[in-house]
């Protein structure tokens, strides 16, 4: 059987994972093996924190929202907004609500309101 040279592959295929790992520290920049492990864990930590990052926007923008809506009304809050967007089936995510929270109060406090009216309050009249 003749010898087969690939040389030339497992070198490409080395100095690819050498170029992922460029900017790594030490010996996690300089050995093979040790270049590989890396690669596996920074894929994934970076996937965990890219879903991470997700939840910790969503909680900052309902902490936003909240805490606007309680300035307008004691008895008013967070979650009776979104209820109330939902019967009302107006489309708005917590980004959306978010911005117009800090950038304009008022609009949020109008839509609010125009909700709040058009909703019937017989429902929560009953649950206290």
């Amino acid at each position: 059987m003749t010898r087969v040279k690939r040389g030339y592959i497992a070198r490409k295929r080395r100095t690819k994972i050498r170029l992922f790992a460029s900017s790594f520290r030490g010996s996690h920049s300089r050995l093979t093996r040790t270049i590989t492990q890396q690669k596996i864990r920074a894929l994934v930590s970076a996937r965990r924190d890219r879903d991470k990052q997700k939840r910790n926007f969503r909680r900052l923008w309902i902490t936003r929202i909240n805490a606007v809506i309680r300035e307008n009304g004691v008895s008013y809050s967070y979650s009776k907004l979104i209820h109330d967007l939902y019967k009302r089936q107006l489309l708005l995510n917590r980004k959306i609500l978010a911005q117009i929270a800090i950038s304009n109060r008022n609009c949020l406090y109008m839509i609010s309101n125009e909700i709040r009216e058009k909703v019937d309050w017989k429902e929560y009249t009953e649950i206290i």
